[in-house]
């Protein structure tokens, strides 16, 4: 399959006429083959009336042939084989096994949500049967089930251009609950978008859907993005990237003359606690495998452990060394763009320029234009506490230890830390006490806490929640990673007194989905 260059507006090849744009190899700072035409408010206008045109027939699917479609797209996905593969490591700069190894996990994704959709568990089937003989006044039939919200936008991510983009975990969760997407790809990896978009425009073919299920717009700037928040059919907003343009899309639904939720998942620093017991007991360790999980993906994921805590004192010491000796021999290595070399090298100075902070250790010195060279940095507890803004995230191979005098200390640097992704402890069996006291805090903090491990790749699963209090999440409420996450696309409608005829499958007497439903209270199969 080949790069052409266009945008797919339901089954259309579309090339955009508003502007030129190119992709870019950050390995070798150079423009890659083809050019794209960039599109505008016209191409938005087009794919979200598609989209508008296909709810009410998508959304009505049967659960096997939505589940069936959605299996199709990540069978198209594996069958690029090399070719996105390729594409992928000459837009990112990233490392064959790891693209080999995403793709894996967003065709591993789409396959868990086909099951979802399969189960039906998400559409929270609830029947409170009618009692006409109920005193003083009968009771009503109620019936409720959850529905797709809408079309939903989605922006491609910046730092997994297949897990968490075109066909990503926002994608993924958004066809599951029976909403068609419009993608607004990545500038940063514009082929590997067309490319996995061919392959959903042909899943949504094959399948025999309305055209508009699927649409991928490509554009220069910002106009395109902010035509796609503002359109009316648009229901729903998923993103994944920085502060500054998560809150701006948030800000932008919240103003449209009908207010829509904007899912943005934005910063995190990721704070491991190091507790006194593990500290002595293998600061060494910790330290060699904080480095090495820091400066997985070059430092670019949300969920990169960026700030360490630990309590002076002979461990203390060892940890800096260790750190330090970790260090020494790591390579810099590409980045995944300009702009994100950019921002690291700004958020870089920042921290050597810190009231307070010293440069802890750098690894080797960069070979290329966009190589980001790993930093680690250090700062007394107390001088955190009055400068809270140095322990802002670092996006890149950056990280911040932090020096308490007293577990008092680090008890209210965790108070002090905005919402995060995630927190850890490292802890031993005696430090079960002081985690306890840690708990409450980290809970008001984060949707996610780990134990002796890192926090930098996250099961896509059930159980799994990947989000946060703001600023890690626009909504702490909901996650972007897990089959949770369909929730976001999904509101509630209660049926009541009506006739057989007018009830949805999943509310029918008879069950035909055979779904697990909750009737008069209890959870039953019936």
């Amino acid at each position: 399959m080949l790069v052409r260059g266009e945008m797919l507006i339901g089954r259309a090849s579309v090339r955009g006429t508003d502007s030129v744009i190119r992709a870019l190899d950050p390995a070798n700072n150079a423009a890659l083959e083809p050019d794209f035409g960039g599109g505008g408010t016209a191409e938005v206008e087009r794919a979200c009336r598609l989209a508008d045109e296909a709810f009410d027939s998508y959304s009505r699917t049967d659960p096997e042939e939505r589940a069936q479609f959605i299996e199709a797209v990540g069978r198209n996905i594996a069958s690029l084989g090399e070719t996105l593969v390729t594409r992928v490591m000459a837009e990112t700069g990233l490392p064959g096994p790891r693209v080999e190894g995403e793709m894996a996990r967003t065709v591993s994704q789409l396959n868990l949500f086909a099951t979802v959709v399969r189960k039906g568990l998400w559409r929270d089937a609830t029947i409170d049967a009618g009692d006409p003989q109920r005193k003083p006044l009968p009771r009503p039939d109620l019936r409720m089930q959850k529905i797709a919200i809408g079309p939903v936008g989605v922006f491609g991510s910046s730092n997994f251009p297949l897990l968490y983009s075109v066909a990503g975990g926002d994608t993924a969760s958004a066809l599951a609950a029976g909403c068609p997407v419009v993608v607004k790809a990545h500038g940063s990896h514009l082929g590997t978008s067309e490319l996995v978009g061919r392959a959903i425009q042909k899943a949504v073919s094959d399948a025999g859907f309305h055209e508009g299920v699927y649409s991928l717009l490509i554009g220069e700037g910002n106009a395109i993005g902010e035509a796609l928040v503002d359109h009316p059919a648009i229901k729903a907003v998923g993103f994944t990237g920085s502060e500054g343009g998560g809150m701006a899309l948030v800000r932008r639904g919240q103003q449209r003359s009908e207010p829509i939720p904007v899912f943005a998942e934005m910063t995190s620093v990721n704070p491991s606690f190091v507790l006194p017991a593990a500290l002595a007991a293998r600061a060494e360790t910790f330290a060699r495998a904080f480095i090495d999980q820091m400066t997985i993906g070059v430092g670019q994921m949300c969920l990169k452990p960026g700030l360490v805590l630990a309590i002076e004192g002979d461990g203390f010491e060892r940890l800096r060394v260790a750190l330090r000796d970790a260090l020494s021999a790591r390579p810099a290595a590409t980045m995944l763009s300009p702009n994100i070399y950019g921002g690291f090298m700004h958020g870089v100075e920042r921290q050597q320029k810190g009231s307070g902070v010293t440069e802890l250790g750098a690894g080797s010195e960069p070979a290329k234009d966009l190589d980001g060279q790993v930093h680690v940095f250090e700062v007394d507890a107390g001088v955190l506490l009055h400068s809270m803004e140095l322990a802002d995230e670092v996006f890149g191979p950056a990280a911040l230890l932090v020096r308490c005098r007293s577990f008092d200390e680090m008890l209210a640097i965790a108070g002090r830390l905005h919402g995060q992704l995630t927190m850890t402890l490292q802890m031993e069996v005696a430090d079960i006490e002081l985690a306890q006291r840690l708990m409450p805090v980290l809970e008001r903090r984060t949707n996610r806490i780990l134990a002796n491990g890192f926090s930098n790749v996250a099961e896509i699963s059930y159980a799994t929640i990947h989000g946060g209090p703001f600023p890690a999440t626009s909504d702490s409420r909901f996650t972007s990673v897990g089959t949770s996450a369909i929730d976001r696309f999904l509101r509630p409608v209660c049926y009541q007194n009506l006739p057989p005829e007018l009830l949805p499958p999943a509310l029918q007497d008879r069950n035909p989905l055979s779904l697990w439903r909750i009737r008069d209270g209890e959870l039953m199969q019936g």
